[in-house]
Formats: structure tokens, C-alpha cells, sequence
């Protein structure tokens, strides 16, 4: 088969189709990225010098992969990511910051973060409340503010104005999108950030959340309609403006846990399910792409309802946690499900195994995953910052070495055969 491009390649995981090789990400949207402190040190082992981290992902430190990493790995998929946290896309410039380990990167330069008394760092909103925290010796921002904490009442509920997306956010969408597409044969993936079920769980606060959804469905159902109705509408101007651009809508809603789903089947069928698919649809009948849906965690039991509700693409394939073992996974989705992960365990293999036991990871996922198509390789979730540099080359390599479909069949005879 002859080479083909990456937008090419990425459309054929799509269809269920096998290309020339797998297709290969990294970075490309918030849960299958790199670390920004992991990232220094692979540009180091690399030998790459002179460039910029910049982190486009504030709260979980993510660092941007440069050209010199999408080229040297060959990566398939580029972003057009929504605004940093408090900004607008139109970013005034970039101003130098130090990581926890003393590395450099780049922040936006209209981003604040305040120290605090215990050595960490927090943001706060221009109304002065606390949005995000890190403490001392941390290495992520956690979300502190939970604006319906207090809400006793669905009126409460339903009186509350979500955030939306601005219209200067959107001109820099449309202009951005237009640029990627003119200039980079890359598949590009639309990064919507929105969510239902865990934005309800930070509007109210994890745990108040998911005890309306147990006590009060009335208050749950009111904050996931409200939310539901906000997201169709802020996605009608998003697609209106970036729907000729991109490849793939991304949206998020973490439904599991290590140990299996947050909360049980039955339960989500009824209380969850209806306004996610609501919002999926939406996309689907809009504009006609495909859903890339973030989740994480053992979610094996409401893989079926996820796919009946509109979902195409599913990110992470947490293939370490309850359920998810990959074999089973193809068997039973592999025809309706392109998956974008499952590549590379980040619990345990990536950061403890050695190189040559990275490699053959990446082999024997590769060869459960990959035949028929419907597959994109990505590491599960964000490359940590302890992952030695050597291992993240040997898993990119191995994507790039046994991810020919040529070299995939072979295996699969040879297997056959023995």
C-alpha cells in the first residue's frame, strides 16, 4: 500500500479500515498528552534544544508538542484546542515559568498564579475567587470552585447561567482552524471542552453530586438539562465556525473508576444517559463528524449504552482497569468503536518496565487492536512525569515499527501458523 497522509490514515481508523500503519498520537487533545515535565526531559534525551514547552494545559501541566516531536515521531494528529483557563485564546504572548523540577516552560503571559503561604500556587478569577490550586511539592492544579455548592433548590438550579463561549474565542477558532488546515496534512481534532456529567460534578462538588443523582434526580436532572441545553447551543456557533475544519469532535465525561463505572448501569441509563446523548446527537446531526468521547476508568458495562447514545471514538482504554481487557474490548466493539488509546499501560508499564519491555507492549496491544482498522495508538491518558525519557521513545518507536498493517498481518499468519 503506498504512503498515505495523515488525515488519510486517521479517516481510515475511522471507517474501520486498515491503512498503510497505524495512525499515531500524542498530545493531540488533553488526556493523551505529555506531561510537561516528562516532556523536557524527552527533548533532552533527544537532543532537541532551542525550543519552547509551552503548557496548553495549565491544570494538568501539559506541554504542546513541538513540529520537532510530531515529525520525529511521525504523529498523525494536531489540535485546535479551546482557551487556557481564564484566557482568551488571543493570547497576549507567552512568559517564562519554572516547573517543580526547576525546568523551564511557557505561560500565557495574562495568567496569574499567586503563591501561597504553604509554597504551592494558586488562580483565582478577575472576582477574586479561587478557581485552582497546587499545593507545595504538587505537580497538577486542582479545581476548588463549586459555584452551586449552596444550591438547595432545582430554581436555584435552573436560574444559574453557565459559562458559554465567547464570540472573540470563536473568531480565533475559525481563523486557527483555517490556518492547520491550509498548512499541515494532519488530521485535526476539534477540542470542544465540554461535558455533562463532570462539569455537574464541579459545579456542585463531587460529592454533592453524585448524592442528588442517589437522593435528589430532581436536582441532578435540572443541573445535567441545564447543562445539555448550554452545550447544544455554544456547539451550534462552535460548528458553525470550525466544522469545515476539523476531523473529529472531542467532548469528556470520566464515568469510571479503577474498580469499574461511578455509578451503576441502571442509574446511568436513567439519569445520565439521556442529556449526553442529547448532546451527542446534536453534534452528529450538526455537522456530520465523528464523537470522540474522553472517559476513563472500568466502563466495560456501559460501553453498549455509550455507542447507542452516539459515541464513535473512545479515549482512553484504560486497559488496566476492571473490565476493560483489550482482547474482549475488539471482540465485542471492535465494529462499532474506533479505539483511540490502549496503546501503552501508563500505570505501571511506562514508568517501572525497561525499554526492550516497553517495546514489546506496544507489540502485543498493536496486534490485539489494530487489525481491521478502528484503531489509533495513544499511550492510556497523559504521560506522567516520572516516565523515564528512554521509555516514551521506545513506545513511539514501537508504534512506528509494528504498526504496519503489512507487518500486523505477518504476525497474525505467523501466529497462525506456530
Amino acid at each position: 500500500m503506498s504512503m498515505m497522509t495523515s488525515r488519510e490514515r486517521i479517516r481510515a481508523a475511522i471507517r474501520h479500515q486498515e491503512a498503510d500503519r497505524v495512525p499515531i498520537d500524542l498530545g493531540a487533545m488533553r488526556s493523551s498528552g505529555i506531561q510537561a515535565i516528562a516532556y523536557n526531559r524527552l527533548e533532552a534525551h533527544l537532543g532537541i534544544h532551542g525550543g519552547q514547552t509551552l503548557l496548553y494545559d495549565i491544570m494538568q501541566q501539559l506541554a504542546q508538542p513541538e513540529m520537532a516531536i510530531v515529525d520525529r515521531f511521525q504523529l498523525d494528529v494536531l489540535p485546535l484546542p479551546r482557551a487556557v483557563i481564564g484566557l482568551d485564546p488571543v493570547r497576549p504572548g507567552w512568559k517564562p515559568w519554572t516547573l517543580p523540577d526547576g525546568s523551564p516552560a511557557l505561560v500565557p503571559d495574562g495568567l496569574e498564579q499567586l503563591p501561597r503561604e504553604d509554597g504551592g500556587f494558586e488562580i483565582r478569577d478577575d472576582a477574586g475567587n479561587l478557581l485552582y490550586q497546587m499545593p507545595a511539592g504538587g505537580l497538577y492544579y486542582e479545581p476548588v470552585h463549586h459555584p452551586l455548592a449552596g444550591a438547595t433548590t432545582v430554581a436555584e438550579i435552573e436560574a444559574w447561567e453557565p459559562p458559554s463561549i465567547s464570540d472573540v474565542e470563536l473568531a480565533w477558532l475559525a481563523a486557527e482552524g483555517k490556518r492547520l488546515r491550509a498548512s499541515t496534512d494532519k488530521a485535526i481534532i476539534g477540542l470542544t471542552g465540554i461535558n455533562l456529567y463532570e462539569r455537574a460534578q464541579s459545579v456542585r462538588g463531587w460529592q454533592r453530586f453524585m448524592e442528588d443523582l442517589a437522593g435528589q434526580p430532581a436536582m441532578a436532572e435540572a443541573l445535567l438539562q441545564r447543562l445539555a441545553d448550554r452545550a447544544c447551543a455554544d456547539l451550534a456557533r462552535y460548528l458553525d465556525a470550525v466544522g469545515e475544519t476539523i476531523d473529529i469532535v472531542q467532548v469528556g465525561d470520566d464515568l469510571g473508576t479503577q474498580n469499574g463505572p461511578q455509578l451503576s448501569p441502571r442509574m446511568y441509563r436513567r439519569l445520565v444517559k439521556p442529556y449526553q446523548q442529547q448532546m451527542w446527537q446534536f453534534i452528529k446531526a450538526r455537522s456530520g463528524l465523528p464523537v470522540f468521547l474522553h472517559c476513563c476508568g472500568g466502563i466495560y458495562p456501559l460501553i453498549p449504552d455509550l455507542i447507542e447514545a452516539g459515541v464513535d471514538i473512545l479515549n482512553p482504554v484504560q486497559i488496566s482497569a476492571a473490565g476493560m481487557d483489550p482482547v474482549r474490548l475488539k471482540a465485542e466493539f471492535g465494529r462499532d468503536l474506533v479505539f483511540w488509546g490502549g496503546g501503552a499501560d501508563t500505570q505501571h508499564i511506562l514508568p517501572e518496565a525497561k525499554p526492550q519491555e516497553v517495546a514489546d507492549h506496544v507489540r502485543r496491544q498493536i496486534d490485539i487492536l489494530a487489525p481491521g482498522g478502528g484503531f489509533v495508538f495513544n499511550q492510556v491518558h497523559n504521560i506522567q512525569a516520572n516516565v523515564p525519557p528512554e521509555n516514551i521513545v521506545a513506545m513511539l518507536e514501537a508504534a512506528l515499527q509494528f504498526g504496519s498493517y503489512d507487518s500486523i498481518r505477518a504476525r497474525a499468519l505467523a501466529r497462525k501458523a506456530s
